[in-house]
């Protein structure tokens, strides 16, 4: 999987002027079904991926599915840097993860955390390469691979996409440590966080 060519730009133009919204939490229905495929690329699609920017500009964070922000939709933007710190953005809906097998197979035991579960990282385990393709704000289909931190980025995400946390993915023992943590940091997320 790593020789294959990019099919896609490395980088797209993120929307801009959208609104920021709350952070959805880790509990909430929408944050644990699968999400509703996108099928029409009109405005309403592009106001969305500009708020879903904005909300994760404002987090800081380095990418974020629609169900993050309430929204019952399969789509993730990201602004995210692989291992050799290049800088990839996008906007994927309907995303399909593709991960090593195999020889090629590799796993990264780095820290993950997720915006919707703030203020708290723990070991997670994940092939540290990733391809999703998917398809852009005006349905053309586009590819992104990469490694490092855009891997798990990308995993993370389409993760969402399927009604997955990666809480869904550590023993019982990381997850409670990993509530612990977040739950110390709560007073520095508020409800209405990061709006």
């Amino acid at each position: 999987m790593r020789d294959a060519p990019q099919v896609s730009p490395a980088s797209v133009v993120l929307p801009d002027g959208g609104t920021v919204r709350p952070m959805t939490r880790w509990g909430t229905p929408v944050m644990h079904t699968p999400q509703q495929p996108v099928t029409s690329y009109d405005e309403e699609l592009r106001a969305l991926a500009a708020d879903m920017t904005a909300t994760m500009y404002a987090a800081e964070g380095v990418g974020l599915a629609a169900c993050q922000i309430g929204v019952d939709r399969a789509i993730f933007v990201f602004d995210c840097p692989d291992d050799d710190g290049v800088v990839t953005r996008g906007i994927v809906c309907n995303p399909e993860v593709e991960l090593p097998e195999g020889r090629g197979r590799q796993l990264d035991d780095g820290e993950e955390g997720c915006l919707s579960f703030p203020g708290a990282f723990i070991e997670c385990a994940r092939p540290d390469f990733a391809r999703v393709r998917g398809t852009g704000l005006e349905g053309e289909p586009v590819t992104y691979q990469g490694g490092g931190l855009l891997a798990r980025c990308l995993q993370h995400e389409t993760d969402h996409t399927r009604g997955t946390v990666f809480g869904d993915r550590i023993s019982s023992r990381s997850m409670k440590k990993l509530r612990k943590r977040m739950e110390a940091a709560a007073a520095d997320y508020p409800p209405d966080w990061p709006a």
